[in-house]
């Protein structure tokens, strides 16, 4: 089971990766079209009208139809991730499956008489079910499933393909055999399965939507901050295993995060309410129990403190190397939002300064920004980019979204998260990097250059990682996200322990996902390294 989870998230992160480029579209081109801005400002550059004003609202719909289309995206994704061989078919027959999923729904609702004759909900025995209908891809009045929708028709494609994609057919059909049979026996199997979730999704969704507004509920009785306090819990607790993203992406793209509606369009997931919200300038519709805006103050801050404080604790004679790569990782968490580099660094070292200290300050954030009602949203994490663009620039344009308080309580945690770990690190003599006997493996910017030089035909670091999986024999398949190589094997006994790989192989850390299924935690250098292991496999 963890197994599988931890494929789902890493099959996620294919969609994940495009929201910060959608992101920065919406944000810059909403931001810079908002006629509250454009006055206080006096650019006339920018009055509607203008030339720049007709380009920037083309980025702020280039940048919505991303957030509108994340299901299909995620549908391609899930069968990008899971296909065992050609993975570009099991694409495909993702797409077509979710289209005649929906093209199915719709025009079930319609033959059924399900329709209300108002045409904004679903009749089902005489009772109305609302906010369950969307329009998608321009099929009209299908059934709104949010990202749900897409892990159902990827999921069914990619079963389907990995079983069929090699089928062998009579000579006389011989040209739909393997992989151009999946997509054709996926489209048929959609069709039945779409007719299905008729006449069940109306019901799981208003479920759905029950669970948003008891959340919702929360926030408005001054009580959204327990949901919140048990969402930054939560979801910190789960970095060292990769199955944050199957936690927080229901929450963020789905009904279970919230349901608003923005003049005829219904809109579900606190991301998608959020990114509406600024599309349309208006964020009545936006609670602050939204799952996002408590990152921001313990990653850009609280986080680049504890890097200094282990600075701060190394030995005189590695300060220079130890500072070089801490900055590294403190300027990436407080720039992108991307921590796990600094959260591997001292998690293997002490789980305890990480599940004791880190995780429960970050479940503290979340239930402050909320009690603070601070509405910044984020494509992808929470960095200063994300924070200037869905917070600030909002914030100056007249949007009453409270962004000043993320500097606020960041003041406060950056000194916070500096003491305590300052604190522990001494007390209980954990040897971070560059202090004396430390496990954790200081990379020099000399030995970060020479892994990178072999990126041709597999490096010397690749092949040592090879070697420590096992041998190309025992390695079944190899991908990476955006820190963590993800492997799976298949005798996990043959795999080196945690020590080797952070001693001899330069890792933060080595988390063991049941038997087959390793991760290997290197930053952003994840990417490369799997490039070189495919190519030393000939894959």
């Amino acid at each position: 089971m963890k197994g599988f989870f931890s494929r789902l998230s890493q099959a996620l992160m294919l969609p994940i990766a495009l929201l910060p480029a959608a992101g920065i579209m919406l944000g810059v081109g909403g931001s810079f079209t908002n006629e509250t801005m454009i006055e206080a400002y006096h650019v006339g550059l920018l009055h509607d009208g203008s030339v720049l004003n007709g380009f920037l609202q083309i980025m702020t719909d280039a940048g919505n139809i991303v957030f509108a289309n994340l299901p299909v995206l995620f549908a391609m994704a899930i069968a990008i991730g899971f296909a065992r061989a050609e993975k570009g078919a099991a694409a495909l027959a993702a797409v077509i499956s979710y289209l005649v999923m929906n093209v199915a729904m719709a025009k079930t609702l319609v033959v059924s008489h399900m329709i209300h004759p108002e045409g904004t909900a679903v009749l089902i025995n005489g009772k109305v079910y609302d906010g369950v209908l969307t329009d998608m891809l321009g099929i009209t009045n299908t059934l709104s499933m949010g990202v749900f929708g897409g892990l159902i028709a990827g999921a069914s494609a990619v079963l389907l393909h990995n079983r069929y994609h090699a089928v062998k057919l009579p000579d006389v059909l011989g040209f739909f055999g393997g992989a151009r049979f999946v997509p054709i026996v996926a489209a048929f199997a959609a069709l039945f399965y779409g007719i299905a979730l008729t006449f069940v999704w109306p019901y799981l969704g208003v479920g759905f939507g029950a669970i948003g507004d008891a959340l919702g509920g929360l926030s408005d009785s001054g009580s959204g901050w327990i949901a919140s306090l048990l969402f930054g819990l939560i979801e910190r607790s789960l970095i060292p295993v990769g199955l944050h993203h199957v936690f927080y992406l229901p929450l963020w793209q789905s009904s279970v995060g919230g349901i608003a509606q923005f003049g005829d369009q219904v809109v579900h997931g606190t991301q998608n309410i959020f990114f509406a919200s600024l599309a349309n300038g208006d964020f009545s519709e936006f609670t602050a129990t939204n799952f996002m805006t408590g990152k921001f103050p313990f990653m850009m801050f609280g986080l680049p403190a504890a890097a200094y404080a282990m600075y701060a604790l190394a030995d005189k004679e590695n300060k220079k190397v130890a500072g070089g790569l801490l900055t590294s990782v403190a300027l990436t968490a407080f720039l992108t939002g991307i921590t796990e580099p600094i959260e591997f660094t001292f998690l293997f070292l002490s789980p305890a300064l990480y599940y004791a200290i880190h995780v429960p300050l970050a479940g503290l954030s979340f239930m402050l920004m909320d009690i603070l009602n601070v509405k910044v949203g984020m494509t992808f994490s929470g960095g200063f980019i994300d924070f200037v663009l869905f917070g600030v620039l909002p914030g100056v344009t007249g949007v009453n979204n409270h962004w000043y308080f993320i500097p606020v309580v960041g003041a406060i945690y950056a000194p916070l998260y500096y003491f305590l770990f300052r604190w522990y690190i001494v007390h209980f003599d954990i040897k971070t990097p560059g202090r004396k006997g430390s496990a954790v493996a200081v990379v020099s910017k000399k030995d970060f250059l020479a892994s990178k030089a072999g990126a041709g035909q597999g490096s010397e670091l690749a092949q040592k990682i090879v070697e420590a999986l096992g041998g190309r024999d025992n390695i079944e398949d190899v991908d990476a996200c955006i820190t963590r190589l993800r492997i799976t094997v298949k005798k996990g006994a043959l795999v080196k322990d945690n020590d080797y790989w952070t001693q001899e192989l330069g890792a933060k850390g080595l988390v063991k996902v049941g038997s087959t299924g390793i991760q290997a935690i290197y930053g952003a250098q994840a990417a490369t390294y799997k490039a070189q292991i495919n190519s030393i496999r000939g894959k």
